[in-house]
């Protein structure tokens, strides 16, 4: 039986709550196996989360990672492409740390590229590509995860979720918390199976 662990996000910024974490906790709840599936909520702030996401992904041992947060502004679930050795806070993590220009590892890679199929999961669930994890916790979460399952046959990655209808802030764009679940379970299943990624461009010219 193979394992795979998925997270989300605690509420930040003073949001009342965070679409990322709402989506782990429900997929949860409805997944029906056959692999097990592990969960947790991470805390929005630099260290812990890297932390946390690195011990769990030691103890489990999952042949899937996959990371979520959300990504105000963004109309569709996006898997993340690239994420990069860099932190640069515009606000304070939950923890009150606000890094500028500092690396999310010394002395680590200047990037790394997600192991997920990003391509066959963005067309399967109607989403795009994303080049930009940004500059967050969430880029070096995913930096977190990708150091870590480094050199291994873990496929990992991070994928962005639009704020969904019940916690959008007015004039945001959004999507049912149901889809943002379907889609999550349904790149997992990817993740899970696909040989390869699609040989076709998601790439963009700005």
């Amino acid at each position: 039986m193979r394992t795979i662990l998925v997270t989300g996000f605690e509420p930040f910024g003073g949001d009342a709550g965070n679409p990322s974490g709402d989506a782990v906790r429900a997929l949860a709840e409805r997944w029906d196996g056959p692999d097990r599936l592990e969960t947790a909520i991470l805390p929005v702030e630099f260290d812990a989360a890297a932390r946390e996401i690195r011990a769990r992904i030691r103890e489990l041992r999952p042949d899937v990672v996959i990371a979520t947060g959300v990504a105000g502004g963004r109309t569709a679930v996006t898997p993340e492409r690239v994420a990069i050795n860099l932190r640069d806070a515009r606000i304070p993590d939950n923890g009150g740390a606000q890094p500028i220009d500092e690396p999310s590892l010394g002395g680590g890679p200047a990037a790394y590229f997600s192991t997920l199929p990003v391509k066959r999961i963005a067309s399967a669930i109607g989403g795009s590509v994303s080049h930009s994890a940004g500059t967050f916790v969430c880029n070096d979460t995913m930096y977190a995860v990708l150091d870590e399952t480094h050199g291994s046959a873990v496929r990992a990655g991070f994928i962005h979720v639009p704020w969904s209808d019940e916690l959008a802030p007015e004039g945001q764009p959004s999507l049912p918390a149901r889809t943002i679940v379907g889609a999550l379970e349904t790149a997992i299943r990817i993740a899970l199976v696909a040989d390869g990624d699609l040989q076709t461009s998601a790439g963009s010219i700005s």
